[in-house]
């Protein structure tokens, strides 16, 4: 009978000793959210204004309909009074709308590594934006990813850092992504979001195609950032395209290709 007891009580620690060697897993999975498209009437006022804002280039403009800024700046919890930063800016499309929505309160760190020269005329684009009188609270940083300096900001002070459709070719181009998200992760504060988008590439395919179809696979690019300290808590869905085989380049598909967000965060 206490032979019987005995193995009794061991099964149950054991059980109770699984579950507690499984529960941190199962709890970091349940805190990854789904989201998607806020109705428009929920969405800030204070982004609807800079996404309308009569300041915009057309050009600007034309992109909306596909990159659905509105949408992306609230997922990311863009407020006025942020700091935040722009990585690999190109003309400046985002950090413009960052300047916008943190406003004269706020500050913009747009960085972009040297521009190859058949880009010189984005290099044109974004330093001619970065001088506009409207956006004073940028602050344009022209450096290496891998410089010790990439983000000027003083450790822990920043609230949010984005790429936007970028992340990809710092993979395609072997750009030095772990300095890169090392810096991001100092110049954080505790809690701060670090948040991408990105054109998916299909599953499986790692970094096979970040320099051919300029797209990625999304689990790679969770894993590569993840690897720095960070945590995703949230994707979102309101960019995605069934449709969309991931065989192509974005641009042979009219920029409608399937594409990931990820909000990633500085643990606390």
């Amino acid at each position: 009978m206490k032979s019987i007891k005995l193995a009794v009580l061991i099964r149950l620690l054991v059980g109770i000793a699984l579950l507690v060697v499984s529960a941190p897993q199962r709890v970091l999975a349940d805190q990854v959210a789904h989201e998607t498209a806020l109705p428009e009437s929920a969405l800030p006022a204070n982004i609807v204004a800079a996404v309308n804002s009569p300041d915009r280039p057309a050009a600007d403009k034309e992109r909306d309909a596909t990159r659905r800024p509105a949408q992306v700046m609230a997922f990311f919890g863009i407020k006025p009074g942020m700091k935040v930063a722009d990585l690999s800016a190109a003309g400046g499309y985002t950090t413009e709308l960052l300047a916008r929505i943190v406003g004269p309160t706020g500050k913009v760190y747009s960085q972009n590594t040297e521009f190859p020269a058949k880009f010189k005329s984005a290099e044109q684009t974004w330093q001619k934006r970065t001088s506009e009188p409207g956006l004073s609270n940028v602050i344009e940083v022209q450096k290496p990813f891998d410089a010790p300096d990439v983000l000027p900001a003083p450790p822990g002070t920043l609230d949010a850092v984005l790429i936007n459709l970028n992340y990809h070719d710092l993979v395609g181009r072997n750009f030095d992504r772990a300095n890169l998200n090392a810096a991001v992760f100092k110049a954080l504060k505790p809690g701060g979001i670090y948040g991408t988008v990105d054109n998916s590439a299909q599953p499986g395919s790692g970094a096979r195609d970040a320099n051919t179809l300029h797209r990625i696979d999304e689990q790679y690019e969770i894993a590569e950032i993840s690897k720095a300290g960070f945590r995703l808590v949230a994707d979102a869905d309101f960019l995605r395209n069934p449709h969309d085989d991931r065989t192509q380049p974005f641009w042979k598909i009219g920029h409608h290709q399937d594409c990931f967000i990820l909000k990633f965060v500085k643990p606390e």
